[in-house]
């Protein structure tokens, strides 16, 4: 019996009647792993909010969540509260880890600077670090560009974004799941049905409300659009959590309808997609997020920013458009070339992504890591 540990900054909650549900998009993937693992133990982050309706709960009661105080933050008090509740973090770590035959580490992230030196220098358990975030991301955090140095100098494998001309050996290219097989299939049906309504383009922004994932840019370049391009958008949908009461003041007098969604459940963000016609994603800073994957799935095209993970999958007006300069003037010239875009060329862009998007599956990745991690 081969039985994994996780340790991650996943967000948890416990519902009012006791369950515990967690990030939708990481549950699901863990959920999956029991095709992999027969047991699993989660060690992550409980929080004392509301559970938003993104989140999810396990399907198994061979996946056993364990909890750790929610640390992290940008001001003084949040970081040393990490370094006081350090020696617990890593008690808790350390006894589930001695439960297990694997463990994984998801980095980056705050408690990734002690945790991960723990795991390198005394630890001897089989395992890997999977990390998610932009593996070459330029100005990165201190914290950041620790936890990646010391990656790069252990010897366990790492399972990075994107594929590197100087990656070394133990850090492999792996895809980040997001897709089941049923939705995969779904997505190519949905395709096959997909047209373009030159009157009636639905936009979409899935992500946090803020400067720094872009959606201060979407507006302002939306704001920037003549009246031409403006009566062939029907809706903008905006989808995540962050401050909606200042993001809706900024539009009430945008004739564009925005409608901000707040966070939705998994089906409801997909349907988001079906009906959307283009993702627009401005971020400072990204590894190769999942939402893109997803929208693709059923032809909702992505207009994202140009960094390296993504390039590897996004050709410039073949299944998407590459943002060079994150500007009013580059983005909004991007959402003028979408609408103008023909029919034909529509249907050619969202067929064009049919022969990766099977490999973000939850299926293929797992296959991939028996292949390649588990051995």
């Amino acid at each position: 019996m081969k039985t994994l540990t996780i340790i991650s900054h996943t967000e948890h909650y416990k519902k009012s009647n006791g369950n515990i549900v967690g990030l939708g998009s990481t549950v699901t993937e863990i959920n999956k792993l029991l095709a992999v693992f027969e047991e699993i133990i989660h060690v992550a982050m409980l929080h004392n909010d509301e559970a938003p309706s993104s989140s999810l709960p396990y399907i198994s009661d061979k996946i056993t969540f364990v909890p750790i105080p929610a640390l992290g933050g940008h001001t003084i008090g949040s970081k040393w509260s990490i370094i006081w509740k350090m020696p617990s973090v890593l008690k808790t770590v350390s006894s589930a880890i001695s439960k297990s035959d694997y463990f994984q580490f998801r980095a980056p992230t705050g408690i990734g600077v002690f945790v991960i030196p723990y795991l390198v220098l005394f630890s001897s358990k089989k395992g890997w670090f999977k990390y998610a975030g932009n593996w070459k991301q330029n100005n990165a955090p201190l914290a950041y560009r620790f936890q990646k140095w010391m990656l790069k100098k252990q010897k366990r494998k790492v399972t990075i974004n994107g594929f590197w001309d100087d990656q070394p050996k133990h850090c492999l290219s792996f895809e980040n799941p997001c897709l089941t097989d049923e939705e995969f299939i779904e997505g190519a049906k949905v395709i096959e049905s997909r047209t373009m309504f030159a009157h009636n383009i639905e936009i979409c922004f899935v992500g946090r409300l803020e400067a720094q994932k872009g959606l201060d840019l979407l507006i302002d370049a939306l704001n920037d659009l003549n009246e031409m391009y403006c009566n062939k958008i029907s809706k903008i949908h905006v989808v995540g959590n962050g401050n909606i009461t200042y993001y809706k003041s900024i539009v009430k007098h945008n004739p564009l309808d925005f409608i901000f969604h707040g966070t939705l459940s998994r089906a409801e963000v997909h349907d988001i997609y079906k009906r959307s016609h283009i993702i627009v994603l401005p971020s400072q800073s990204e590894g190769f997020p999942k939402v893109i994957t997803e929208a693709l799935n059923y032809g909702c095209l992505p207009i994202v920013t140009k960094f390296h993970a993504i390039t590897d999958y996004i050709e410039h007006n073949r299944n998407g458009f590459l943002i060079e300069e994150l500007s009013i003037t580059c983005l909004r010239a991007l959402i003028e070339v979408f609408i103008s875009v023909s029919e034909n060329n529509y249907l050619s862009m969202i067929n064009y992504s049919k022969s990766f998007l099977q490999k973000f599956t939850y299926g293929y990745f797992n296959n991939k890591l028996k292949n390649r991690i588990i051995i």
